[in-house]
């Protein structure tokens, strides 16, 4: 199939985009919202093709995949034909929740597809169909060696986001180990937090790197309070790193009992991370057994043959 998909998700994309579809992302001279073309710091096959607005009319697209409200408009305008079309939704609700309406729940003829059951269960669908296709990763491999005495963060713009993504906590977990913030807009945050510049380093690091890097740290800490379930989560138990989370949103599903510490006390999360930080053995056992996990359960197989099924009914 020719599938229409925006590049607004870098990560799930990368995961998307190994399928054995062409997959035509728009690509404006700007390369902004509406059309950044091909990734830049992901590694995209040659399956995935650049091609212009004004061109799109041209193409032969079996199947659009919407991921913001403003899309179908695009849609109608660029390629003056609605052909089957499903609504991919990459967050939790925010605002009115549990009552929050989802934009796609009124239009005909569209599947919604959540990326967790708790996304699923929180928004308000209406009569649209809806699914669950949980997230897929493509296995960095096991790298993690954890010879730094430091806890890893990933989250991207942590002060605008502020309480979403528990940026609030972090000079609470930097008093149990120092930490390492990775993410886009991360400098300077230590300032911002009042915290000693050694006990919250930033870092803005290509893909590759972030994956290298994040390995070497004792532990995985991911203090989000309210978004979907983080693609840098399951990145940190596929490397192999223990995990302490938030018990928030999908957590509880996605860590096992022995992969980390899951919990809403935060004594018991900063007591998590002082004790892997200070046993490395216990450290290993919980990463194996968190990298366990998410292979089975977050592997590229299953997520592609998922998306297979789905697309091949909606083009049906």
């Amino acid at each position: 199939m020719r599938i229409l998909i925006w590049h607004v998700h870098g990560s799930w994309t990368t995961a998307f985009v190994q399928g054995p579809h062409t997959y035509v992302v728009p690509v404006t001279p700007d390369r902004g919202p509406d059309g950044l073309g091909r990734a830049r710091t992901w590694d995209w096959p040659g399956s995935v093709v650049e091609v212009p607005p004004e061109r799109l009319r041209d193409e032969e697209i079996d199947v659009v995949v919407l991921q913001r409200p403003h899309e179908l408009a695009l849609v109608d305008r660029w390629l003056g034909r609605r052909p089957p079309l499903v609504y991919l939704e990459h967050n939790a609700p925010h605002g009115d929740v549990p009552d929050t309406r989802h934009p796609a729940a009124d239009l005909p003829g569209v599947t919604l597809v959540h990326v967790t059951h708790f996304n699923r269960l929180m928004w308000d669908a209406g009569p649209t169909p809806s699914t669950v296709i949980e997230h897929g990763i493509v296995d960095p491999g096991y790298l993690w060696t954890g010879e730094l005495d430091r806890a890893a963060v990933a989250v991207n713009e942590p002060l605008r986001r502020g309480r979403t993504t528990g940026t609030d906590l972090l000079p609470v977990f930097a008093e149990a180990a120092p930490l390492d913030v990775f993410g886009m807009g991360t400098q300077g945050l230590a300032e911002q937090l009042g915290l000693p510049a050694d006990r919250c380093r930033s870092h803005e690091l290509t893909q590759a790197a972030l994956h290298k890097a994040m390995a070497r740290r004792r532990v995985y800490v991911h203090p989000v309070r309210w978004t979907s379930l983080g693609l840098s989560l399951l990145e940190a138990m596929h490397l192999g790193m223990p995990v302490v989370a938030l018990a928030t949103t999908e957590v509880t599903e996605a860590v096992p009992p022995g992969a980390g510490v899951v919990s809403n006390r935060i004594d018991e999360l900063t007591d998590a991370v002082r004790n892997f930080v200070g046993d490395p053995p216990h450290a290993r056992k919980a990463g194996e057994a968190a990298r366990a996990a998410a292979l089975a359960r977050y592997g590229l197989t299953r997520f592609l043959d998922d998306w297979e099924r789905l697309l091949k009914e909606v083009a049906r």
